[in-house]
């Protein structure tokens, strides 16, 4: 069924078109990419002297933060997203939220770290990150490619901020560059 006639039907019916968007189908055709920031890790940065390969250094996701993760997966396989491609910031938080998806073994990517410490990555990064995605589009156009990074990575290939656990269905052209999005919000916290 096509949008425009499911969003007819929807208004006469009062569903929720989020639950029917099609996400699969736009994973499904090589010009789409799932991009989510990782779910609620309370605080802000993190600390001085943080290290990448300790987890217990930097800032992780509370219990409403591993919540939100499974019901990130949960929703996905509701829009008929049962496995991925999954790649990740080298970040606790993003790898855990990857995790706890459980849509496939989780690998993590360089150019979805967070620059957030050295703002003046961003360009060399995000060019990286579209390079990643065009390759990783080229190679396997019909398995869904997720990828969990972080708000400043979002925020610079797209020109929108999310919050924790926001979803942004970005197409794409050939090269990995960005078209268009749509921002499908993360499950609500509860606390």
């Amino acid at each position: 069924m096509n949008k425009l006639l499911l969003s007819i039907v929807c208004a006469l019916v009062m569903c929720s078109t989020s639950s029917f968007a099609g996400l699969a189908d736009d994973l499904t055709d090589g010009q789409h990419v799932l991009l989510i920031r990782h779910a609620d890790a309370p605080g802000f940065g993190d600390p001085a002297g943080y290290q990448l390969e300790q987890c217990s250094t930097q800032r992780n996701l509370g219990d409403a933060g591993r919540a939100q993760s499974v019901a990130i997966g949960r929703w996905l396989t509701e829009q008929g997203i049962l496995s991925a491609r999954v790649l990740s910031s080298a970040w606790c938080r993003c790898l855990d939220t990857a995790r706890l998806m459980a849509k496939g073994p989780v690998v993590i990517e360089k150019s979805l770290g967070s620059f957030f410490d050295d703002m003046h990555l961003e360009k060399i990064q995000t060019a990286e990150m579209q390079k990643m995605i065009a390759t990783q589009l080229r190679q396997n156009k019909s398995t869904p490619l997720i990828l969990v990074t972080h708000h400043v990575n979002i925020q610079a290939f797209t020109d929108k901020v999310v919050s924790v656990g926001d979803m942004v269905l970005v197409r794409v052209k050939p090269d990995g560059s960005y078209v268009s999005h749509q921002i499908f919000p993360g499950p609500a916290l509860s606390r």
